[in-house]
C-alpha cells in the first residue's frame, strides 16, 4: 500500500499526472457479489449461479462490473488522506471502462493518479485515475476517471 497524505488541496496542482496511491488488496468474495445482488437486483446467472458459471468460459462467477466500480471510494478512503478537507461528495466518473472480467475469489486494489484539478464555487474538483488491478493478472479489472468535490 502507497498512501497520499494531502495537507491542502492546493498541493494537488503539483501532482497532475502522477500516482499518488496505491491501495490495500481486497478480496471479492462470492458472498460480496450475492450482497450486490441484493441491492441492485441484478441477478444475471453468471455473477449467482455458482454451478452454471463454472461451465461458462470464466469458469467461475464473476463480479459486476458496477461492484467493482463501487469500490473506488473503499480504495480511496484506504489510501489517500486529505485532513483538511470538511467535506467531500462523489461527483461522477468519465469514461469507465470494465476491461477484464472478476472471478469470484479475486483480489483487486486501487491505483490512484491525479488527472485533473478545478477550482469550483467553495471548492475543488478533484479527477483521479482510478486503475482496479486483479492481483496476479497483467489486465485491470477497471479503469474509470473518479470525479468528487472537495471542501476545505
Amino acid at each position: 500500500m502507497k498512501i497520499a497524505e494531502i495537507k491542502q488541496l492546493a498541493d494537488l496542482k503539483g501532482m497532475i499526472g502522477q500516482e499518488i496511491a496505491v491501495s490495500d488488496w481486497v478480496t471479492v468474495t462470492q458472498e460480496r457479489i450475492n450482497q450486490f445482488a441484493e441491492a441492485t437486483g441484478d441477478f444475471q446467472w453468471i455473477h449467482v449461479d455458482v454451478e452454471r458459471a463454472a461451465a461458462s468460459p470464466f469458469k467461475s462467477t464473476i463480479a459486476h462490473g458496477f461492484l467493482t466500480l463501487s469500490l473506488i471510494p473503499m480504495f480511496n478512503g484506504q489510501c489517500i488522506q486529505m485532513p483538511s478537507v470538511k467535506m467531500s461528495v462523489n461527483y461522477g466518473t468519465n469514461k469507465v471502462r470494465f476491461t477484464s472480467p472478476v472471478p469470484a475469489g479475486s483480489r483487486l486494489r486501487g491505483r490512484f493518479a491525479v488527472k485533473e484539478i478545478e477550482e469550483i464555487k467553495g471548492g475543488t474538483q478533484v479527477t483521479m485515475l482510478v486503475t482496479v488491478e486483479i492481483e496476479g493478472t497483467d489486465k485491470p479489472a477497471c479503469v474509470a476517471e473518479a470525479v468528487s468535490r472537495r471542501y476545505e
